[in-house]
């Protein structure tokens, strides 16, 4: 269905966006990640999340520490890099300018 399918993709188009956001806040593990999107109500899985991560650790915008864990084998937490903190700005940017489109327009059609 049309709608389904735009749906989709406004979640998409915006979700690198958000892991950026999260991770911007401190240092992550992923199932925290993945806890505080879905507080947001933007509902991701570990099959969604850890290409995002491996493609924007590839891209030099965070990087990650391996911390050792009480309760099992040592976790993988998740930190911007200074590449990763300019970009989030530019998106901050260009998400208000689409924020602001998108109010506008609603109010247009009323």
């Amino acid at each position: 269905m049309l709608v389904e399918n735009t749906q989709t993709q406004m979640r998409k188009g915006i979700l690198e966006y958000c892991i950026l956001c999260v991770i911007a806040k401190g240092e992550i593990y992923a199932s925290d990640i993945i806890a505080e999107l879905k507080k947001a109500q933007l509902l991701v899985v570990e099959g969604t999340l850890y290409p995002l991560l491996t493609r924007l650790k590839n891209n030099g915008l965070l990087s990650y520490n391996w911390v050792e864990s009480t309760s099992g084998p040592p976790r993988k937490y998740y930190v911007l890099s200074d590449d990763g903190r300019r970009v989030l700005e530019q998106l901050d940017k260009t998400w208000q300018e689409l924020a602001f489109a998108v109010q506008t327009s609603i109010e247009g059609r009323k």
